[in-house]
């Protein structure tokens, strides 16, 4: 099917949408509605570029009508710099809507909720994690996301696990790429002599999930409730509001204790456990199709080493696609875009191959 066939579909398919969001009793179901503006918006951009290619399609024609007829030198020279710099707009117009059409992540849309650990490299790990923690929160006020602890646990120097949410417009398009192994290279603040060392972390984003999506088997799960304690083991409260809950089938445990309240607390432990539940869903899934994937960046393998930091070379490197960039204190703040920009690039130019094969 040509390019300008799947267009016209889109067109007829935007159509058809706007029709039914027409029909009044349509808000008396909401599940529907929902379905219904969701797709039209993911259209709605296609539609958009499609109208302004057409325009300036007819536009070029109008112009080369005025050349084929017109003797008035004058006309004459407006109509050669309007086809001129019409000429010059299709091409990437049409660039455009390739990429437009190109299929969509249909996790792209939904909030994440991000863990971030220490792994090898002791306190100089845990500093890290609360330097990444910091980094992404600055990018995600950057962006107008909301974040939220879920679960943090210091240690003497930093932070061993970090876990919150981030909520805002298509959160996980943005972010998907963030999972894995990060490397840091410095010299520790610890370290005496100089010496630089290497330290590592691990990156999880999970998409939120919504009950539409997939609904946790809640007799799968044990939960246990605790009293909260803080630092040294000292109570934060005398109630048992802290919460463990523990998905049976697949080992996975998930402790909250953040909020006084136990409701709150279960609230967000489910929240997470659902999501890790769903992730790992995902990820087989993601497995079994990474013949066909070959090339593209990928969301699935949390044991591969993504990226380093290099402090001493003030340089940031993503081993994935190749990219060296020497502003890694701009990052470190927060000023993220010129990486995630890159990766959701390098995924659109592998895809677009893929389309041609």
């Amino acid at each position: 099917m040509s390019i300008f066939s799947k267009l016209e579909d889109v067109v007829g398919r935007f159509n058809t949408l706007t029709e039914k969001m027409g029909d009044p009793t349509l808000y008396e179901r909401q599940e529907e509605y929902q379905a219904i503006t969701k797709e039209r918006a993911n259209l709605e951009d296609i539609v958009i570029a499609y109208k302004e290619y057409k325009q300036v399609k007819a536009d070029v024609e109008e112009a080369k009508e005025i050349l084929k007829n017109e003797k008035d030198e004058e006309m004459r020279e407006m109509a050669k710099e309007e086809l001129s710099e019409k000429e010059s707009e299709i091409p990437l117009l049409e660039d455009r809507l390739q990429l437009l059409l190109l299929p969509k992540d249909p996790l792209d849309d939904k909030n994440v909720i991000v863990e971030i650990r220490a792994g090898a490299g002791g306190d100089e790990a845990s500093i890290f994690v609360a330097d990444i923690y910091r980094m992404y929160q600055n990018y995600c006020r950057s962006l107008g996301f909301k974040t939220e602890d879920i679960s943090v646990s210091g240690s003497d120097e930093g932070l061993k696990e970090v876990i919150f949410s981030i909520s805002g417009d298509k959160v996980y398009s943005k972010l998907k790429y963030e999972s894995g192994v990060h490397r840091v290279q410095r010299v520790p603040k610890t370290e005496s002599q100089g010496r630089i060392h290497t330290s590592t972390i691990t990156v999880a984003v999970l998409p939120e999930v919504e009950e539409l999506d997939f609904q946790l088997d809640m007799n799968d799960v044990r939960i246990d409730v605790f009293r909260s304690s803080g630092a040294g083991g000292q109570s934060v409260n005398t109630t048992d509001s802290a919460v463990r809950m523990t998905h049976i089938p697949t080992g996975e445990v998930v402790s909250c204790q953040d909020e006084r309240s136990q409701l709150k607390n279960k609230e967000k432990a489910k929240k997470t456990l659902t999501a890790r539940i769903f992730d790992k869903l995902q990820q087989e899934k993601s497995s079994k199709e990474a013949a066909e994937r070959k090339g593209l960046v990928g969301t699935g393998d949390r044991s591969e080493r993504i990226r380093t930091y290099n402090f001493p070379q003030g340089r940031c490197s993503d081993h994935r696609i190749g990219l060296t960039l020497y502003s890694l204190l701009k990052i470190m703040e927060g000023d993220l875009g010129e990486v995630t920009d890159a990766l959701v690039a390098h995924n659109q130019a592998e895809l677009l191959k893929g389309e041609e094969d």
